[in-house]
């Protein structure tokens, strides 16, 4: 198997941890914070996907505060402050430990690295500043370009529109699994980051390795 030299990064939930803004104000939110994270998440990736659907295209930051609104309301509701402080935390979500050294470690190999998000652009901007990471990416894409949320075909298009390159060329590394079978469909050679511990699904959309986190990606040849 031959080596890519483009590697492309999914954002939340790979590069950056999305319960870290609850974790950060747990207290404030209170016993059901554990719960409203996670029910957080679920909704968030809910809206993408039904209003992709729909054709009714709403951008990121917009479904992220609406995820939010939702899962605090099932769990008995928060303060407005409480509400802004855990929205600008999602601004500057906390990125896992591996991520900069493996971005760096590809990076000094010669490869390409890029983020393609659900996120949009001014989100992903202040993700990787607050993370120090913008100097080891060559790409931040965000499908606000073309107001269709992963897994519609034109989002893992972008990459090929901005590296010139075929789809074989492509490692794209995600830790949501629906991702990675989206861009094994499209034609990448999917890497799912198994940080959780999940069990597999779309086994006809498989990867070609899956990893427990960034580290030793390089190694793996992949």
């Amino acid at each position: 198997m031959t080596t890519s030299s483009i590697y492309v990064f999914d954002a939340y939930g790979t590069l950056f941890d999305v319960h870290s803004a609850v974790a950060r104000h747990r207290d404030a939110v209170g016993a059901n914070a554990a719960q409203i994270s996670d029910l957080w998440r679920v909704k968030q990736l809910e809206y993408t996907w039904t209003r992709t659907l729909m054709g009714a295209y709403r951008d990121f930051r917009e479904l992220t505060a609406q995820a939010l609104d939702f899962a605090a309301a099932r769990h008995g509701g928060i303060g407005a402050g409480v509400r802004k402080s855990l929205l600008d935390a999602y601004e500057t979500l906390d990125a896992y430990p591996d991520v900069k050294p493996a971005l760096a470690a590809l990076k000094a190999s010669g490869a390409q690295t890029a983020i393609l998000s659900n996120g949009t652009p001014d989100m992903l901007a202040s993700a990787v500043a607050s993370a120090g990471i913008g100097d080891l990416l060559d790409a931040t894409l965000s499908i606000d370009e073309v107001a269709a949320y992963k897994t519609v075909p034109e989002a893992y298009e972008l990459v090929v529109g901005q590296f010139g390159c075929k789809p074989r060329e492509v490692s794209f590394q995600s830790s949501n699994r629906w991702d990675v079978a989206g861009a094994v469909k499209y034609g990448f050679r999917g890497v799912w980051i198994n940080r959780t511990g999940q069990p597999g699904e779309y086994a006809d959309l498989a990867p070609e390795r899956t990893l427990p986190g960034l580290a030793g990606l390089l190694d793996a040849g992949l």
